[in-house]
């Protein structure tokens, strides 16, 4: 577990010269550990040979991009990734949290808020893998065969136990974010659930990164979930709260 006295060590894969030497100095005077790699290649091999907390990737990598990188390191670990773009558009942000990076920040940013958004995602990594093993340690301590129970709701069904998502007879796959989403959503049919509860409850009570990565996964939510995504009638918008799951005597 990272905590804020510790040293940090973070692998920076970025190639603009101009964002490298400031970000070097500004993160090592915040207790950061730092290794620069300057295309994808080459953070795939330091990031192989070496032992790092969190991983700053930017998306336009020369060799291979930071797409890439970020698809082939989930693959085999689940350290924090940011991946930082100089586009701001919303298909780098929806492929680069689908691909598993836990938040984004977009260029130009300011020094500050990147080492908050690092501090938040190491906090939240730490949580949940003390949530996993408290959750480890529980199930061992319950008798076997003890399963959650399956979620109904319309043509939607959830099953927690087996992360399994059936939508009109159909499984479909959701990534664990969309997935929580979902569970949270669904279980509350009919309810408002607000945005700080959703973004509280799936990415932590300590998150301060751009709320808009919830809309983003709101969105692939209801491309998935939804018979028509344009005009969604499952997951619905309150405006001005937030997002209710419309029990089907709703509409």
């Amino acid at each position: 577990m990272v905590t804020t006295e510790e040293i940090v060590r973070v692998l920076i894969a970025e190639d603009e010269e101009s964002f490298i030497d400031a970000l070097a100095v500004g993160l090592e005077r915040e207790n950061f550990k730092v290794t620069i790699a300057r295309d994808g290649a080459e953070a795939l091999e330091l990031f192989h040979d070496g032992d790092f907390d969190i991983v700053l990737l930017d998306v336009m990598l020369p060799k291979l991009t930071g797409l890439d990188v970020c698809r082939s390191i989930r693959a085999k670990s689940a350290v924090p990734i940011i991946m930082v773009t100089a586009k701001s558009t919303e298909i780098d942000t929806v492929v680069g949290l689908e691909i598993g990076a836990d938040d984004y920040v977009a260029k130009p940013y300011r020094l500050r808020e990147l080492i908050s958004r690092i501090r938040a995602v190491l906090r939240r990594s730490s949580l949940a893998e003390e949530e996993r093993l408290r959750s480890l340690q529980i199930e061992e301590e319950l008798n076997e065969g003890t399963e959650s129970e399956a979620i109904t709701v319309g043509d939607v069904r959830l099953d927690p136990e087996r992360h399994e998502c059936i939508v009109r007879g159909v499984e479909i796959r959701l990534p664990l974010k969309e997935f929580e989403l979902l569970l949270l959503l669904i279980s509350n049919a009919g309810r408002v659930v607000t945005r700080e509860r959703l973004i509280e409850r799936v990415w932590g009570y300590d998150y301060v990164g751009d709320t808009k990565t919830l809309d983003v996964h709101i969105k692939r939510l209801r491309s998935r979930v939804e018979s028509d995504p344009a005009n969604p009638v499952l997951i619905t918008t309150i405006r001005g709260l937030g997002y209710r799951f419309e029990s089907p005597r709703a509409h």
